[in-house]
């Protein structure tokens, strides 16, 4: 039996969550909740200048945004230093690290003798690798790994394919600091490995990372996870995406008003395929998301493919849903909440709106004639189709429709009779009648606006427009 599936997405707590760390958690999260797994959260917060709870905190609520849910509690790897320098001083007990008393000032003085006989890069061979322990200094001293010289490191990696680094370019590593800190690659293996995690699933700029953290498994003797370095994501000019392609956050995109499961579903098709499937929900995309879909080219941002996918979500989507995000919405981008009578009323006309959404703030635009209070303020253009004429068979339609029933096959036969008696189509009747019930030229059907008001409202807002 094989050991469950384990996954982390690890970001850096120094700004907002990126779209393409949002994709490389969506990855894992995928990957993990369709085999059962686990899917867990670390923050690696060593970097204390740069790392803020703001930062923290913004890269949860991109998370949680995107419907990604993470099992346990959220991990911060700098409270794990104690555990980080435990394993480097076992390393050196094993043999597999020493200690270097090198100092910054050594290390420059060897930099600059290279670069004087022409190298453009030298691996820093430390004089204290094999030196006799008793003739160490009562000094400072960092933690080296000690890394093999010769041969090849071999990854195995499952987009990448297999990648093959020489040994002779990889430098004896500091794992611990002068002043008893883990470095970044010690951390990130203990941290992996206490964890429990089978898969390492990131952005390929770590795949050099994989050949000195390996390393420190096998100095170890621990099992190394499946690697899975996935390509980055490029603007639509092919070059690495930037603030000038447009939003690079997920807080940008959310206040937007993209629907979340519409991002999830763009997302994940971001540099995976699986056959045409193009339009999925999440628990579709769990059964059938491998690693082998994965592309090992990088993958280009498309805004016109993005709405898109997010507008069948929209049409898709379940009313009661679409009316919680669109409430988050209004609160994140313009900071507005509705009333609750404009909640019941955007509840009933979702039916009628969400086909033709792609985004919240189309949502919104389309549903001005329910959020409208009266007198209904009449935009010029529409203002142009209350002539007298139209007036006049406003008028003798408005008491027809007091004695209704308020569903549209009773309501249809009694506008076309108006319309038909005054010598018109129906479609010169509902352009007065759009300007009365939402004061614009273009609308949801009439029929639509007037069975989502009501019929009072409907009456009270052609007797206002007479």
């Amino acid at each position: 039996m094989s050991a469950p599936v384990v996954t982390r997405f690890a970001p850096s707590p120094t700004g907002y969550l990126h779209i393409g760390g949002a994709r490389t958690a969506l990855f894992n999260w995928l990957f993990a909740r369709g085999r059962g797994g686990k899917f867990l959260l670390r923050i690696e917060d060593t970097d204390r200048e740069r790392s803020t709870p703001e930062a923290t905190a913004a890269i949860l609520k991109g998370l949680t945004w995107l419907g990604l849910d993470w099992d346990g509690d959220v991990v911060s790897q700098f409270e794990g230093r104690a555990r980080h320098a435990e394993v480097a001083h076992e390393m050196l007990a094993r043999g597999t690290a020493y200690k270097c008393f090198s100092t910054a000032e050594d290390i420059a003085t060897f930099r600059a003798a290279a670069e004087a006989e022409g190298a453009s890069y030298a691996v820093f061979t430390s004089p204290w690798r094999d030196t006799d322990p008793t003739t160490h200094p009562d000094a400072p001293y960092a933690i080296r790994m000690k890394a093999p010289q010769t041969g090849e490191t071999i990854i195995e990696d499952q987009v990448q394919g297999r990648v093959t680094i020489k040994n002779a370019t990889l430098d004896d590593m500091i794992i611990l600091r002068s002043d008893n800190t883990p470095t970044y690659m010690l951390a990130v293996v203990v941290d992996d490995h206490d964890m429990g995690v089978t898969h390492v699933i990131r952005g390929d700029d770590h795949l050099n990372n994989a050949a000195r953290q390996q390393m420190v498994y096998a100095a170890m003797g621990w099992d190394v996870p499946i690697w899975a370095h996935i390509p980055l994501i490029h603007g639509p000019d092919g070059k690495k995406l930037s603030k000038r392609h447009g939003a690079t956050g997920v807080d940008e995109y959310q206040a937007m008003g993209y629907p979340a499961a519409g991002m999830r579903n763009y997302l994940t098709r971001l540099g995976w395929a699986h056959g045409d499937m193009e339009i999925f929900t999440s628990a579709e995309a769990m059964e059938v998301f491998k690693l082998e879909g994965i592309g090992r080219a990088p993958a280009r941002l498309d805004f016109k493919k993005l709405e898109s996918t997010c507008g069948h979500h929209m049409a898709m989507g379940d009313d009661a849903a679409l009316l919680h995000e669109l409430t988050g919405y209004l609160a994140a981008a313009a900071k507005l909440a509705l009333t609750d009578a404009q909640s019941a009323l955007m509840l009933r006309a979702m039916p009628v709106l969400k086909d033709r959404a792609k985004t919240f703030p189309d949502l919104v635009e389309k549903a001005g004639f329910a959020l409208l209070s009266r007198p209904i303020p009449i935009e010029p253009k529409a203002a142009e189709a209350l002539d007298s004429v139209s007036r006049s068979i406003l008028k003798s339609l408005t008491p027809r429709l007091q004695s209704a029933s308020w569903t549209k096959e009773a309501l249809e036969p009694i506008l076309n009779e108006a319309a038909a008696e005054a010598g018109i189509g129906f479609g010169k009747l509902a352009a007065p009648l759009r300007a009365a019930l939402a004061g614009r030229t273009a609308t949801p059907s009439v029929f639509d606006m007037m069975l989502v008001i009501g019929q009072d409202e409907t009456i009270a807002r052609l007797t206002d427009a007479l």
